[in-house]
C-alpha cells in the first residue's frame, strides 16, 4: 500500500509539473467553451495591450467577458502560447506573418477580425528628409521574412531603391536590382529603435516606434499609405476556436465605435482604424 502510495504521488507530481492547468474556459470533451470562463489574450504592450485594457476597463464587463491580458514583447511566444493553450488568444500580427509563422511552425492558427493598422515608417536620428538618404548611407530593416518585404517596398515606393519586378512586399535583399548606393543590415524588430543612432535610417515597425517615443504619422521620413494595406493587425486564436463567444464578444467590442474613437484620439494618426475581416 505505501509503495502503491508512493507511485500514486510520484506519477500526480510529474503531472502537474509537465501538463499545465487546462484552459478553465475550455471543454473539449464537454462541448462548447464557457461563456464565462476568462479569456486570456496574449499582446504586445503598445498599442495591443493598451487597446485591450481600455475594453476591458469600459467595455467587457457590460458585454459579460472576462478579459486577462497577457503582454509579451517578441513576435514569437505570443503564437506559440496560442497553438499550446496557455492563452486562448493573440493580438500583435497582421494576416502575412501568421501565414508565414504557420507554414514555418507547423501551427494551425486563424484571424478572426482585423482592429489597426501601424504604419510602417523610415526613421532617421540625423537627417530630416528621404531625399537626403544618398550613395553610401547605412539602412537598417527588421529581420523577419514579412516585414523585410514590406519595409523594401517601402523604399521602392519612394524611390529609394529599386525591386526586381514583380516581387512586392515578398522582396528579400536578393531582389533589390539597384541600391542606389544604400547599404542594409537586417536586425530583429524590436532592436530597431534602439540601434537608430547607429545607422542613417531604420524602417521601424509602429508599435515599436510608439514604445520609442516616436510618433509614426510626425517623425517618419516616409510612412505608408493605410488604404488597402493587407498589414492590418488581427486577433488571431486556434483553428476551431473561432467560434468560442468569448473569442466573438471580444471581437465585437474591439471593432466597436468606442474603441475607433479610443484608437483615434489616443494615437492622433499613429495607428490608424482597420476594422474588418483578415486579408486573404
Amino acid at each position: 500500500m505505501a509503495a502503491t502510495a508512493a507511485l500514486t504521488l510520484g506519477l500526480t507530481a510529474c503531472g502537474t509539473d509537465s501538463d499545465p492547468d487546462p484552459d478553465p474556459g475550455r471543454n473539449d470533451a464537454d462541448g462548447p467553451p464557457d461563456a464565462a470562463a476568462p479569456l486570456t489574450v496574449a499582446a504586445s504592450p503598445t498599442p495591443h495591450a493598451q487597446i485591450l485594457a481600455f475594453v476591458r476597463d469600459n467595455l467587457a464587463e457590460d458585454a459579460g467577458l472576462n478579459l486577462e491580458i497577457r503582454e509579451f514583447t517578441d513576435y514569437v511566444l505570443p503564437n506559440t502560447a496560442v497553438h499550446s493553450g496557455e492563452v486562448d488568444a493573440n493580438f500583435f500580427q497582421h494576416q502575412p506573418y501568421l501565414d508565414d509563422f504557420n507554414t514555418h511552425q507547423g501551427t494551425d492558427l486563424v484571424g478572426v477580425v482585423t482592429v489597426h493598422l501601424e504604419p510602417l515608417g523610415l526613421y532617421s536620428s540625423s537627417l530630416d528628409s528621404a531625399e537626403n538618404l544618398t550613395e553610401g548611407a547605412t539602412v537598417a530593416v527588421p529581420n523577419d521574412a514579412t516585414n523585410e518585404g514590406r519595409a523594401l517596398k517601402l523604399l521602392a515606393d519612394n524611390g529609394l531603391i529599386e525591386l526586381a519586378e514583380g516581387v512586392g512586399s515578398d522582396a528579400t535583399l536578393a531582389d533589390v536590382t539597384d541600391d542606389h548606393g544604400l547599404s542594409f543590415e537586417e536586425l530583429e524588430a524590436a532592436t530597431l529603435p534602439r540601434a537608430l543612432e547607429d545607422f542613417d535610417a531604420a524602417i521601424i515597425n509602429g508599435n515599436y516606434a510608439i514604445e520609442a517615443d516616436l510618433a509614426p504619422a510626425e517623425d517618419a521620413l516616409v510612412l505608408e499609405e493605410a488604404e488597402g494595406n493587407p498589414y492590418a493587425n488581427l486577433i488571431a486564436v486556434r483553428a476551431g476556436d473561432e467560434d468560442d463567444p468569448r473569442v466573438r464578444t471580444l471581437a465585437e467590442l474591439l471593432t466597436s465605435d468606442e474603441v475607433r474613437q479610443f484608437i483615434e484620439d489616443t494615437y492622433q494618426g499613429s495607428v490608424v482604424p482597420a476594422f474588418g475581416e483578415p486579408a486573404a
